[in-house]
């Protein structure tokens, strides 16, 4: 039995994690979620991506223990010295390629958070551009440091960019998951819908992406995840000059504004 699956509805791509009974995410679900990115990635067809879980109750619960226990003992195994192994992790792991792979990805993603969502599977959601939750009696967050480890997957890093450093480093210090409705105060999550609706909303805002220059989208995109580490006279250069590409180049692009002059509708109307 496949531990994701891969469905098409119309221009989205919807990605299922499928690991039953408990819904952790492990190293051999990484391995066949990779191919997966890859081809939604080269598929021009697909406007954008959908994550959700298949499990009752669970988009990610959390990254398998067991796999960390076989990692650590691997790592002693290796009998690199700390100053090796901060060298040997600038190379990346399959975990850290795919969870940048997905941040980077140039359609925008969508976590559709339907169940617990921790540790690793938080993680996951983070690299996604949208997180949409719905309501529900489960938890949102990354709780690593109740069992002695702290978020390895890109928590510590991606968290503070999105809530800020002063309530990032409070929830990851101490472990704190969160029910929905607090995520989306907090800023964890965008939006929180009634129970069964979050892929329905995702759906939606995916077909409301899809509908829009998929140039402007990627290009914002890029411009918007890298504003916070690159410096302001180089970021508002980069998007000069992307504006002027887009402008110049793009075709549908070109289209749209035609289109929007002829019609006289409102710019806001999506």
């Amino acid at each position: 039995m496949p531990l994701v699956t891969l469905d098409r509805d119309g221009p989205l791509a919807i990605i299922t994690f499928d690991n039953p009974p408990r819904g952790y995410m492990n190293a051999a679900q990484v391995a066949e979620l990779a191919p997966l990115i890859d081809q939604t990635e080269k598929d021009d067809s697909i406007r954008a991506v959908i994550f959700t879980g298949g499990v009752p109750g669970v988009f990610v619960r959390h990254y398998d223990v067991s796999d960390i226990l076989e990692a650590a003992d691997a790592v002693k195994k290796s009998g690199l010295g700390g100053d090796e192994l901060m060298e040997t992790a600038k190379r990346g792991n399959p975990i850290s390629r795919l969870f940048d792979q997905v941040d980077r990805m140039a359609k925008p993603t969508i976590a559709a958070i339907n169940g617990f969502c921790q540790g690793g599977g938080f993680e996951f959601a983070l690299c996604c551009d949208l997180r949409i939750a719905e309501a529900g009696d489960y938890r949102i967050g990354l709780p690593e440091t109740n069992i002695g480890i702290f978020p390895g997957a890109g928590g510590t890093q991606r968290l503070p960019r999105i809530i800020g450093e002063a309530r990032a480093v409070e929830l990851i210090l101490r472990g704190r998951t969160l029910p929905p409705e607090e995520a989306r105060t907090l800023g964890l999550v965008h939006e929180v819908m009634p129970a069964g609706k979050a892929l329905a909303r995702a759906r939606e805002i995916g077909q409301e992406f899809a509908r829009k220059s998929p140039r402007a989208v990627a290009d914002a995109k890029s411009l918007v995840k890298n504003a916070l580490t690159t410096p302001l006279e180089d970021g508002t250069a980069r998007e000069r000059g992307l504006f002027s590409r887009i402008i110049a180049e793009d075709g549908e692009a070109e289209q749209l504004m035609r289109d929007f002059l002829t019609t006289g509708e409102d710019i806001n109307k999506v």
